[in-house]
């Protein structure tokens, strides 16, 4: 099987958030491809089946199958357009979280994923002892928890204890805030996953771009996730759907042995 690897969500190598990419003929087991994605030891491998004039396509982390991922749904649009001949105008995926599509513009990859429900809960005593700073306030997703704090200073530096955060019933942890130079900045955590700080989230802004969308009065967004690696992204809130563009690099071209 060829093997990609991918940076997604920047335009340079070794930004971004890498993914491994794998285009398949035919779809192989979920007990290989997790022990694919395990033997990786990155955030996301995608695996991708055409299916006539779309694909079907799964994402797996070191320790599960995940039902949605952002970063790996652009890595992979950019391997099928650079790679594989791809001329069309748009790709559309067949996923567990529904039909989802990219675009090419440019350098530019836009995403249309479905926005994501949220409701203010009261804050977790756990997730206060985990952060360790002052929270604004608290919301619940689907499987995710958005955390508002103060400000990009207080985003930037945070240094949450992973243990206590792997305890939350909630998979991933999004703080976010006011940008300085950005409408907002966020970052994210999923211990639980085996992952404690993913680089740039493409899923966690399903829910981030509501939110900030109505907070700011604005559907056109700029976005940067505070990673070490850093990711940039043009976000657009469509109502029931979600907008992310971002740019991709190709980082290596291999061959899988089995």
């Amino acid at each position: 099987m060829t093997i990609y690897q991918v940076d997604a969500f920047n335009n340079e190598i070794f930004k971004g958030n890498p993914a491994a990419v794998i285009p398949l003929n035919e779809w192989i087991s979920d007990y290989l491809m997790q022990a694919i994605a395990e033997e990786n030891n990155l955030s996301e491998t995608v695996f991708f089946v055409k299916n006539e004039q779309s694909f079907d396509i799964k994402w797996f982390t070191p320790s599960c199958e995940i039902d949605l991922c952002g970063h790996a749904t652009l890595a992979a649009a950019h391997i099928i357009y650079t790679e594989l001949d791809f001329e069309e105008e748009l790709i559309v995926f067949n996923s567990k979280s529904g039909n989802l599509t990219v675009k090419k513009n440019d350098d530019w990859y836009t995403l249309n994923f479905p926005s994501e429900e949220i409701e203010e809960i009261e804050t977790p005593i756990l997730l206060k002892q985990a952060l360790n700073v002052s929270i604004l306030k608290t919301y619940k997703g689907t499987w995710k928890l958005m955390v508002e704090l103060e400000d990009e200073t207080t985003v930037a530096n945070l240094k949450p204890n992973f243990s206590l955060l792997s305890e939350l019933e909630s998979n991933g942890i999004a703080v976010t805030s006011k940008g300085d130079k950005v409408d907002f900045v966020s970052r994210f955590f999923a211990p639980k996953l085996g992952i404690n700080e993913d680089p740039v989230t493409g899923s966690a802004h399903s829910l981030l771009i509501p939110f900030w969308a109505e907070k700011l009065n604005k559907t056109k967004l700029n976005a940067v996730q505070l990673s070490k690696r850093v990711g940039i992204l043009k976000c657009t809130y469509l109502n029931n759907r979600v907008e992310m563009s971002g740019q991709a690099s190709t980082y290596l071209k291999g061959k899988i042995t089995l």
